[in-house]
């Protein structure tokens, strides 16, 4: 095995003339606080758009109470469900921007704007769970299914973009722990139960002997990495599953010996669980084959009012060029519109929605399939999210320029 590191080059958005480097030094940026939650996946987006930006930033941890399971939508602008001894001051100045994620931040994001007497820029990733028309930006992907309107961005993937140093560093500190695997090296990235998959035994177990198939057609070893959602028992059947030459390491908070960077850096392809829309496009940031374990959602939630709807959606045709779009909107699907938009439901997670554009991007394919290197498009998310925003700020009265 050779001792240098070889990185691909990643696919990763290029920002244009309005990007982070165009900021000039003679104009005041805007201020910008990021509002992170105990969400490793939103964080990681927050971060990396607010990086992106190249403004500065203040990152503000947060903690909720029980309050927070309330309805965003009866808990306003306010910060009732947060739990202020064990979160970051929220006290003047006021930001100009507030970047947050997700349902639990918006009644703080919106609290914030409130006390900046309205003029704060709320940019929301993910989904608010709260009204759409009270942000000035949503950023969302299509598994979410939210409705199009003026101010939301439809991106293809979400924003996770890891410095190319960090792999750097975790390539150095790993190779050499790994040199005796054969090469080339499959990582294979566990996620685990979430909103609407249960990954149980007998699920993990297939996906081992799948991931060991396809180490044995191509050779090599198999980099296993598990996360935070992977249940215990998923792991012993997982793990005894792996049939080839194999690395294995068991998820552990707070492990400086985690070697998922490495395994981003140093692998040749890769196996993404199909839960974990992160994980999935921080593989193909690396511009390497990318192949998605799929296995069906589970079926008990259809007793919940969304469940309903994502039962019915199942069954519904999309336009094919356009997931968050039905071919023939009728009273349902308005129906559907409007309680999401009110926040009056969770969207519903349709991860097929965001695999397709992957695949027709060539940047993903289902585990046994082939992947078509030489068809890959970049993505340009990040940069239409940094465009967006700063169009925001293009039109302040205050007459900054970005």
């Amino acid at each position: 095995m050779s001792d240098a590191v070889s990185i691909a080059a990643p696919i990763t958005d290029s920002i244009s003339s309005s990007g982070a480097q165009q900021t000039s030094s003679a104009v005041t940026p805007p201020r910008v606080w990021v509002l992170l939650s105990d969400k490793a996946g939103g964080n990681g987006q927050l971060i990396s758009l607010a990086e992106a930006l190249g403004w500065p930033y203040e990152a503000k941890q947060l903690r909720y109470n029980l309050v927070n399971r309330c309805p965003n939508l009866f808990l306003g602008a306010s910060q009732l469900s947060v739990d202020r001894h064990r979160s970051s001051r929220l006290v003047p100045p006021w930001p100009d921007l507030v970047l947050a994620a997700s349902r639990r931040s918006a009644p703080v994001a919106r609290w914030i704007q409130k006390q900046s007497g309205g003029r704060t820029r709320l940019v929301h990733l993910i989904h608010t769970q709260a009204p759409l028309h009270l942000f000035d930006l949503i950023i969302t992907t299509p598994q979410y299914r939210l409705p199009s309107r003026s101010n939301i961005l439809h991106n293809v993937a979400p924003l996770n973009r890891i410095a190319p140093d960090r792999l750097t560093a975790a390539a150095s500190q790993w190779q050499s722990r790994l040199a005796d695997l054969p090469r080339p090296y499959t990582a294979l990235l566990v996620g685990g139960n979430s909103s609407v998959y249960d990954l149980d035994p007998t699920t993990a177990m297939a996906l081992g002997q799948q991931a060991s198939a396809h180490v044995h057609a191509n050779g090599g070893s198999l980099l296993v990495s598990t996360s935070p959602r992977t249940p215990a028992a998923a792991i012993e059947a997982l793990f005894t599953a792996c049939e080839c030459s194999t690395y294995r390491y068991r998820w552990r908070p707070n492990d400086v010996n985690n070697p998922y960077l490495a395994y981003l850096a140093l692998a040749d392809d890769f196996i993404v669980t199909v839960d974990s829309a992160s994980q999935v496009v921080e593989a193909c940031l690396t511009n390497k084959p990318v192949y998605v374990f799929e296995w069906p959602t589970r079926g008990r939630a259809g007793f919940r009012v969304e469940g309903l709807f994502r039962r019915w959606l199942e069954t519904y045709k999309f336009q094919p060029d356009d997931p968050n779009q039905l071919a023939s909107p009728n009273l349902l699907t308005r129906l559907y519109d409007q309680l999401v938009y009110w926040g009056l439901i969770r969207p519903t997670r349709e991860f097929s929605a965001s695999l397709h554009l992957l695949r027709q991007k060539g940047l993903v394919a289902r585990l046994g399939e082939i992947v078509d290197v030489h068809s890959r498009q970049p993505l340009d998310d990040m940069a239409r999210a940094v465009t967006r925003i700063r169009q925001l700020f293009r039109a302040d009265q205050q007459g900054r320029t970005v």
